[in-house]
């Protein structure tokens, strides 16, 4: 009933900011491509224009009202912040088709749904492994990070979690989402940079997947190992898992990283920003996850060794501590 409950949740969340955008295109060729005297504008005139003028800021409005307040709400109601996690994979998707329909769009028709099915793509894998790992479940939990940080702030977490959870994912996501406006706002020809741009973002998804995908058989694997009553493998090192710690996060870096090689070529260069941003969260949450590791009795030795043979990030091959012989899960 509760996952029922979440899933309808889920669907009519984003039904406001949807409703608004379409009521905006209805109207935004009449009230602005007629023109009106602005002496008898009325508020809803304004606000067309408004959103007509400024498609970055109208993002981030309607990012800030359907995303920050509203899911903040519900997060209070349901005291889980779950809803964030699968909206990550799904805002660029969202954000992508906003830039390519906003009546101010002027781009390269190739390259629009180039970078569009590219995104569908990215998104459905990272869904897909969203809910894999939740074993298809909506809303049984929220990101560990978040229950960490509610303990930390026990009775302030009502109101920190407003800009720990929701106003650092608006920056991230519409700072990440920057080449994707970049895109539908230059109709330049396609060119060899477009093509890198596309190899990276492939490789990125294409790491990205075979990383959770091994790493989901692991985690299966030792679960069925403990119904057996049998100890788990501490540490999952092989696979790509072999030739570094986290081939995930090389995976998801890349998919950003391309996106700017899309931007960078149309003039965008600064969009950089997002991206780079992200690459300095994902070390900050390397840091986390390897503490949270090492807290784990029964993973603390093993995965020591680990990180005396195997590269943080940049896939490379295993070295051997001084004194300790190279072992293999």
């Amino acid at each position: 009933m509760a996952n029922m409950k979440n899933a309808v949740i889920a669907f009519l969340v984003p039904l406001p900011s949807i409703f608004f955008y379409l009521t905006f295109l209805n109207h935004c060729d009449s009230e602005i491509s007629n023109g009106v005297d602005p002496k008898f504008q009325s508020f809803w005139s304004t606000l067309w224009a408004w959103c007509y003028h400024h498609p970055l800021l109208l993002a981030n409005a309607l990012f800030f009202l359907n995303v920050n307040v509203l899911f903040w709400v519900i997060g209070q109601i349901q005291s889980s912040h779950w809803m964030i996690d699968p909206y990550w994979t799904v805002i660029p998707v969202m954000l992508v088709h906003y830039y390519a329909t906003h009546p101010l769009a002027h781009y390269d028709w190739w390259r629009s749904r180039i970078v569009i099915l590219l995104t569908w793509v990215w998104s459905i894998r990272l869904t897909h492994n969203y809910f894999r790992r939740e074993k298809w479940q909506w809303g049984t939990r929220e990101d560990w990070r978040f229950t960490d940080l509610s303990q930390q702030y026990g009775n302030q977490w009502w109101w920190v979690s407003f800009f720990a959870v929701y106003v650092s994912q608006q920056m991230f996501l519409i700072g990440l989402s920057l080449p994707l406006y970049a895109v539908h706002n230059v109709n330049q020809p396609l060119s060899i940079w477009d093509l890198v741009a596309i190899v990276v973002c492939l490789c990125g998804i294409v790491i990205a997947y075979f990383a959770d995908t091994q790493l989901h058989d692991f985690v299966s694997r030792n679960n069925k190992l403990k119904g057996l009553g049998k100890p788990p493998v501490p540490v999952l090192d092989n696979g790509l898992w072999y030739y570094c710690r986290h081939p995930n996060y090389i995976g998801e870096q890349l998919w950003w990283w391309g996106l700017v090689v899309f931007a960078w070529s149309l003039g965008y260069g600064w969009t950089f920003f997002g991206a780079l941003v992200n690459t300095m969260c994902l070390a900050y949450v390397t840091k986390l996850v390897e503490e949270r590791m090492l807290k784990q009795e029964s993973r603390a030795e093993a995965f020591r060794l680990y990180q005396k043979t195997t590269s943080v990030w940049v896939p490379w091959f295993k070295s051997s501590p001084s004194g300790v012989k190279n072992k293999n899960a």
